[in-house]
């Protein structure tokens, strides 16, 4: 019946077809998004609406229309995000995250312990390459909270993998309150640390945050 109406309809009936074809499409892409979402693994789900971006300092070439369009993912630029704590980079990395999500690309977010016991995990289950292609689908990867929990040095060669991997093929989002000269404390390697930065700053930015602790600001106890 429905190709019949494609094809010999009433304006009317062409019309309803339309109608429940865009309907049929639009319900689709809301799943996919929804699965999407659930995939990235976000601790809370943000959105860029309504985002403070006071605390943030961007490049001189490179503003906050440019971040929110999302280009740098098409682009596979990256972004390290840096600065203190409580001042908004894990909550601005969830969002574009979801965001990303939202625009139908597959994106995940870690913490870089839970990344780096996930990919532990796999190594010794004999899995590794399975993880690092189920990673590699990704066209965004957020690696959260660099620096705020020492690693040993196979988990420092197993996050090196992943970042480097990704060069050039996907984006990746990197927050961190350690200056780029501290990085060799989190790998226990200058050496890998300075290949890691290498491949960042190559076609990343950097996005400094700063001012007072959104959580101490705003904290009960007092």
């Amino acid at each position: 019946m429905l190709a019949e109406w494609a094809e010999k309809g009433t304006p009317k009936q062409r019309e309803y077809l339309h109608g429940m074809l865009l309907a049929e499409h639009e319900s689709r892409q809301e799943s996919r998004r929804q699965r999407l979402l659930t995939a990235a693994r976000l601790p809370a789900l943000k959105s860029l609406s309504g985002f403070d971006y006071s605390n943030v300092k961007f490049p001189e070439d490179y503003g906050r229309d440019a971040l929110t369009s999302l280009e740098f993912i098409n682009q596979a630029e990256d972004l390290v995000l840096y600065g203190d704590v409580g001042t908004g980079k894990t909550h601005l990395a969830t969002a574009l995250v979801a965001a990303a999500c939202r625009e139908g690309i597959p994106a995940r977010f870690f913490t870089t312990s839970s990344l780096v016991m996930q990919l532990r995990r796999a190594k010794d289950e004999g899995r590794l390459d399975r993880e690092l292609a189920s990673i590699a689908k990704n066209k965004l990867v957020a690696i959260d909270e660099l620096g705020y929990l020492p690693i040993d040095t196979e988990g420092a060669r197993l996050l090196f993998h992943v970042i480097a991997d990704g060069y050039e093929k996907r984006s990746l989002i990197i927050t961190t309150n350690l200056e780029f000269s501290r990085w060799g404390t989190v790998f226990g390697d200058d050496n890998m640390a300075a290949a890691v930065i290498d491949r960042i700053v190559h076609h990343g930015r950097l996005l400094q945050f700063r001012g007072e602790s959104y959580r101490v600001k705003h904290a009960l106890m007092k």
